[in-house]
């Protein structure tokens, strides 16, 4: 009996320096966000269960909307991991293999680069594929999508390396990867990726963003503009590149997100083999020891157990998703605000949970 006493009394007293943990994160963020200007939505996730959600200052500076948990927000390149996930999912059910040629799916693509290239190389940043943004137009106005991105590229002879033997962060990658995605489903990526994700994890109000769509509970995007002291409206309207589905399309909410998270803990999508496979090391970055790229999320193993995390911006939009999969523990930010560094966020709230966690490595430390 005493036992039992005992281990209720440390229940108790664990439980309520988790609560005053949680509080001291609250305090935090209140302390940096005001209630009238544009801020961010935060979701943590512990044990299976979102143990702290909140949203700080405003989704529309018009409307004077708050920020909830159920805020949707452009999440940018976080958008690659669902994208990524799309691919394992049709190699599960035996539609295609990581390791086939793009020239399967790009017969007209120049054939020094698509007979070099796998789908595998496109996922990892290891392709060396010429970046489009130097090649695309788009009519003022309009908007560019995936295929306009495969069009700029597709006649290039040349990459920026052998494929595989390196790593570049590439958005045209996961472009054409989206690409391939529908050329094998027969649906279009947002089709595919809501009946397939979001409905199977009910995942009520995630899209992907196109022209004709209105989205749910959309924040409003802002960059903020000093020598005004004002914060100016920057989302689809003013950027071009919101449309390019399968590098960053996605809007999506915390509450949503927190949901996608504990579906992969749970295998709900994909088998625990292609899980862990996708947030492994699968291209290590050059003179970065112990730190690589999955399929989607970049890893960090060198502490264990490993970190998985990613970083997203798209207009005034930024997001960030830290999280240590063997501990079930997730991190995940979503700012419609430009002028915030989220990944020092994410390094603050993790002291405060967890004050003896190694610092993760700053992506742009990296990428750049």
């Amino acid at each position: 009996m005493r036992f039992f006493i005992l281990a209720v009394l440390l229940s108790s007293i664990l439980q309520s320096k988790g609560q005053t943990a949680l509080i001291k994160v609250n305090h935090l963020l209140d302390s940096i966000f005001p209630t009238n200007k544009p801020g961010i939505a935060v979701a943590i996730v512990k044990d299976g269960k979102t143990i702290f959600s909140n949203g700080y200052g405003l989704a529309d500076t018009a409307t004077k909307i708050k920020i909830s948990p159920t805020t949707n927000f452009n999440i940018a390149s976080l958008t690659k991991q669902f994208t990524a996930a799309g691919i394992l999912y049709l190699q599960e059910k035996g539609l295609l293999n990581m390791d086939q040629t793009i020239s399967q799916f790009f017969p007209d693509m120049n054939k020094k680069v698509s007979e070099k290239v796998t789908i595998r190389h496109l996922l990892t940043h290891s392709s060396g594929i010429i970046d489009h943004y130097d090649y695309v137009h788009v009519e003022k106005g309009k908007h560019g999508y995936a295929q306009q991105v495969y069009e700029a590229i597709k006649n290039k002879d040349s990459l920026y390396f052998k494929p595989g033997s390196s790593f570049r962060y590439s958005n045209t990658a996961y472009c054409l990867a989206g690409l391939i995605l529908e050329k094998i489903s027969g649906k279009m990526y947002k089709e595919f990726i809501s009946q397939n994700i979001f409905k199977q994890l009910n995942m009520q109000h995630s899209t992907v963003w196109n022209e004709q769509e209105k989205i749910f509970n959309a924040a409003t995007g802002y960059d903020f503009d000093s020598s005004t002291n004002q914060f100016i409206k920057s989302q689809a309207e003013e950027h071009v590149f919101f449309s390019t589905e399968g590098d960053g399309a996605i809007y999506t909410s915390v509450k949503d997100y927190a949901s996608w998270f504990t579906g992969l803990q749970h295998t709900s999508i994909l088998t625990r083999h292609d899980i862990v496979m996708a947030r492994s090391i699968q291209n290590s970055i050059p003179h970065h020891d112990a730190l690589g790229y999955g399929y989607g999320w970049f890893v960090n193993t060198r502490q264990q157990p490993a970190y998985v995390y990613h970083s997203g911006g798209n207009g005034g939009f930024r997001t960030y998703s830290f999280s240590i999969p063997e501990r079930n523990y997730l991190v995940v930010i979503f700012a419609n605000r430009s002028d915030i560094n989220i990944e020092q966020l994410v390094l603050q709230i993790n002291q405060i949970l967890f004050p003896k966690l190694p610092a993760l490595v700053p992506i742009e430390l990296f990428t750049s």
